[in-house]
């Protein structure tokens, strides 16, 4: 199957060679979208072999849908997408695992979960973990789901991304689309990931203002289909 990577990206000019450059040759076409960055970010990535997109308005939900709509552009779409930040806080070479069930088990969605004993001591801070399991625990509540973790490190197949028609430009993308595989009954799966320090300081849950909008975000978009 034909596998792309979407690498949305802001400011992460001391990282973002690595990740690349940690992508297994399974893949053909690796998408960093530069979300406005103001540092070395578009070129660092452009030399590590990238194709590189500008979005400038800010934010994770903007900088991905930059990439899905420049993949629904290309004449030949892949089968599966892989969206991985850019701050090599995941470990790239285990997109093989994270699509494996896709490939050899007819799922449809993969989330790349963060399980605690494969995290590096503070890797994950405080509100990021409270955040995940508040999450998780209401998607359980209210849907029956089985996530554990809204890991950013994920594949999906090309055709249910489309059909999803993703809508969220900040902070609740992931959950959105795991809010989504739930009300279209996809088949979907976890497989535990290593997370590690991630390069740089983080934009969201490494500031009071961005953890709670992010939190925010994530609790409206939960109770939006609570109701529905």
């Amino acid at each position: 199957m034909d596998i792309k990577v979407i690498i949305p990206a802001f400011n992460e000019a001391d990282s973002i060679a690595n990740v690349i450059n940690e992508i297994p040759e399974s893949v053909s076409e690796i998408i960093v979208v530069n979300n406005n960055s103001t540092d070395e970010t578009a070129h660092n990535a452009e030399n590590a072999g990238a194709t590189v997109l500008t979005e400038n308005r800010k934010g994770y939900g903007h900088a991905c849908l930059c990439g899905v709509n420049y993949i629904a552009k290309q004449s030949k779409t892949p089968d599966i997408i892989v969206f991985i930040d850019g701050d090599y806080s995941d470990y790239p070479e285990e997109l093989n695992k994270v699509v494996a069930p896709i490939l050899n088990k007819g799922y449809d969605f993969v989330i790349g979960a963060r399980v605690e004993e494969l995290r590096e001591i503070g890797s994950m801070t405080p509100q990021q973990i409270f955040g995940n399991w508040l999450a998780t625990f209401l998607m359980k509540l209210f849907f029956g789901a089985k996530f554990t973790d809204l890991g950013p490190f994920r594949a999906i197949k090309y055709d249910q991304l489309i059909a999803m028609k993703m809508e969220d430009k900040t902070y609740g993308w992931t959950v959105e689309m795991q809010l989504k595989a739930l009300k279209k009954k996809l088949a979907y799966t976890e497989v535990p990931v290593r997370y590690k320090k991630r390069i740089g300081v983080s934009k969201v849950s490494g500031t009071v203002k961005g953890s709670i909008f992010a939190g925010i975000k994530i609790l409206s978009w939960i109770f939006k289909y609570s109701i529905k």
